[in-house]
């Protein structure tokens, strides 16, 4: 739960497929902290039983503009942003995420992930792929007692993977998701206020614009 409007929407998802939600964000050291506040506001509103946040400091490693002293991209086309990967990918973010998730499903004796990730709207970050989806929860598998066991087999739900921006929005709106309460910005102002310039902003608008509704509560 990363308190953007992907997260969101898979939590709505998940609320629609009648799973009690455990929602786990992470407090990575990202510049856009911000989002923490904002996925406790939709963990909040959609019910979730119970939502923690994991303390891990990727700015050790750093090699992104979201854990460094590198400029977030600003104002790019949509051509490039779907060339190569982009500055703000994290190296092994959605490995490290998924991970602490599995450690919490087995001990809840959760058999369902559901994971944000999507795949069309020109992301570029390689751990979003269904190719690295599947191939996290085969490992899965392997690596717990309960798969090995037999007695829980984990799958990773990505209902939004090969959605566009747009068709994400209108299900978050058919599903009862208040976008208000999200948070998408990478470079956010001191205040939380979004700078309406980095690739994620962009992205927001363009697919708040193509599902011909506005953005906001």
């Amino acid at each position: 739960m990363s308190g953007g409007l992907d997260s969101a929407t898979c939590l709505g998802v998940a609320r629609r497929d009648g799973f009690a939600s455990y929602a786990l964000s992470f407090d990575y050291g990202q510049r856009h902290i911000y989002e923490l506040e904002a996925a406790a506001r939709v963990a909040a509103a959609l019910g979730a039983v119970d939502h923690r946040v994991a303390r891990i400091d990727l700015r050790m490693f750093g090699g992104s503009a979201l854990t460094a002293g590198i400029d977030v991209p600003k104002h790019r086309s949509v051509a490039e942003m779907g060339t190569g990967i982009p500055i703000t990918y994290v190296p092994a973010r959605n490995t490290i995420f998924l991970s602490f998730a599995m450690a919490w499903a087995e001990v809840l004796g959760a058999s369902d992930i559901f994971l944000g990730v999507n795949a069309v709207d020109y992301s570029g970050y390689p751990d979003c792929r269904p190719e690295f989806v599947a191939a996290f929860e085969t490992m899965a598998n392997l690596a717990t007692r309960t798969g090995v066991e037999g007695t829980t087999l984990l799958r990773v739900h990505t209902p939004l993977l090969h959605l566009s921006k747009a068709e994400i929005i209108r299900l978050g709106l058919s599903l009862g998701v208040d976008y208000g309460l999200t948070h998408s910005c990478y470079d956010p102002g001191a205040n939380g206020r979004p700078c309406g310039a980095c690739d994620s902003c962009l992205l927001r608008a363009k697919g708040f614009e193509e599902a011909g509704v506005g953005d906001g509560p």
